[in-house]
């Protein structure tokens, strides 16, 4: 059985990529490249699940995460001979610094024109939601990664072709944004959460969930898809909460994360957030069917009926004897 490599979230991204309708193989390829890049050296256990697990997905990937892939890899000295085989590139010779790519034989074909949708054909797109399951465990995937995980995520997210909410409307938007400055300015936490939930359409339990969340990456999510400006931003990282605002580190690394993220991705968490709502309002509310109840009744023991005496039991036989005493 092959183990997986020890990043947390993986298993979440596996189970996603075999599950029809939500193709996340090019952002479970991304995401598996830049941790793999990300550290100088890697043990052999390590590279060969590298191995095992880029070299399944590089054959089912589209030619732009492919490219992309290449183009990380093709600079890190440290790639595994197997992968590069498997982009078409050639090991790098000891006076070549980097990997060069094989002789093209044919000329390249020319990239059919990529058509770009409407504003009307935009809005209609992200209008379909996302799988109530999908996006369960897109969730849970996200709350147990690391902070450098988490942004890595975000930042592949909007690559992938998963479904984003559609904008907040900008007016409705602008008044959401003075409302939750103000609150944050009184450390109103409270108020707070029920104004960016009734604005984002969340139940209150998720918008406190994303307001009291440790890490401060799904209040960055949620703020962004309202296009809140960073400089506010700052401010209510500052003045919401104590535990944020009272250290520098956190509150630079929060809005770094913010100024980086993108629309999309912020409207793809938003759409999780709604999915996983009604996944656990189908679980709670399940559908009866007719032989519910008939299911549910507890069956009792059979009781033994008394058995029925025989025809001349408990009969007295009067005698001639005892009608002439009379």
């Amino acid at each position: 059985m092959t183990t997986l490599p020890p990043f947390a979230g993986f298993d979440g991204l596996m189970t996603l990529s075999r599950r029809e309708g939500v193709d996340i193989r090019p952002t479970l390829l991304r995401v598996l490249t830049d941790l793999y890049v990300q550290a100088n050296a890697h043990s052999a256990d390590e590279e060969r699940q590298f191995v095992e697990l880029t070299s399944r997905l590089i054959d089912q990937v589209d030619d732009a995460t492919r490219a992309a892939v290449r183009a990380r890899l093709v600079i890190y000295p440290g790639t595994p001979a197997e992968v590069l085989k498997k982009l078409g590139l050639k090991p790098s010779s000891p006076d070549q610094r980097v990997p060069v790519a094989e002789d093209i034989s044919a000329p390249a074909v020319a990239a059919p024109s990529v058509k770009i949708l409407s504003e009307a054909q935009s809005r209609m797109a992200s209008n379909l939601s996302m799988q109530p399951k999908d996006a369960a465990e897109i969730l849970d995937m996200f709350s147990r990664a690391s902070a450098s995980e988490r942004a890595l995520i975000l930042h592949n997210l909007q690559d992938t072709r998963l479904k984003a909410s559609a904008r907040i409307p900008a007016a409705r938007a602008a008044r959401a944004i003075e409302t939750l400055e103000m609150a944050a300015f009184a450390a109103d936490v409270e108020n707070f959460t029920l104004e960016l939930g009734e604005t984002l359409i969340l139940p209150l339990r998720v918008a406190a969930q994303v307001v009291n969340d440790p890490g401060g990456e799904p209040l960055a999510c949620a703020v962004r898809a309202l296009d809140m400006p960073s400089e506010v931003y700052q401010r209510v990282l500052l003045f919401l909460k104590p535990e944020f605002g009272g250290s520098v580190q956190h509150v630079y690394r929060l809005a770094r994360l913010f100024d980086r993220l993108s629309e999309r991705s912020a409207l793809i968490m938003l759409a999780a957030w709604r999915g996983s709502t009604m996944a656990i309002t189908r679980a709670k509310y399940r559908s009866g069917l007719y032989d519910d109840e008939r299911n549910r009744a507890r069956s009792a023991p059979a009781q033994a009926r008394p058995a029925a005496p025989p025809p001349d039991e408990g009969v007295v036989t009067r005698t001639g004897s005892e009608r002439s005493g009379r």
